[in-house]
């Protein structure tokens, strides 16, 4: 693995991690867009463990590559799936912010390939 990719890779499970603990944590700048989007207050703890599993599969990624590339196509998957409810609940401008966190997760992928 190469320098570029452990460092990436990192990033990336920071990222998905420091998400996903916003999310149990309550973080008015994740919680309030999730309430104006209309996801329902019962999987936000579930989307938040998400997270925290991708990032953690990241980190385990270091030592089997194979649950790396699992948890990085996971992570791109979720963050697709947040980019479609945003465009859907109408918050165009909100767009990029899943977009931010999702592409660590592709250079991940992109650079295991």
């Amino acid at each position: 693995m190469s320098t570029t990719a452990i460092v990436v890779t990192a990033v990336a499970a920071f990222m998905a991690g420091f998400s996903g603990v916003s999310v149990f944590a309550r973080a008015k700048f994740v919680v309030d867009p999730l309430a104006e989007y209309g996801v329902p207050r019962r999987i936000w703890n579930l989307l938040g463990a998400a997270k925290l599993a991708g990032a953690i599969g990241l980190l385990v990624g270091y030592a089997i590559p194979a649950i790396g590339i699992a948890a990085a196509i996971g992570l791109v998957l979720y963050f697709t799936g947040a980019v479609i409810t945003v465009i859907r609940a109408r918050a165009y401008a909100h767009a990029p912010f899943p977009l931010l966190y999702m592409a660590p997760a592709v250079a991940v992928l992109v650079l295991a390939a």
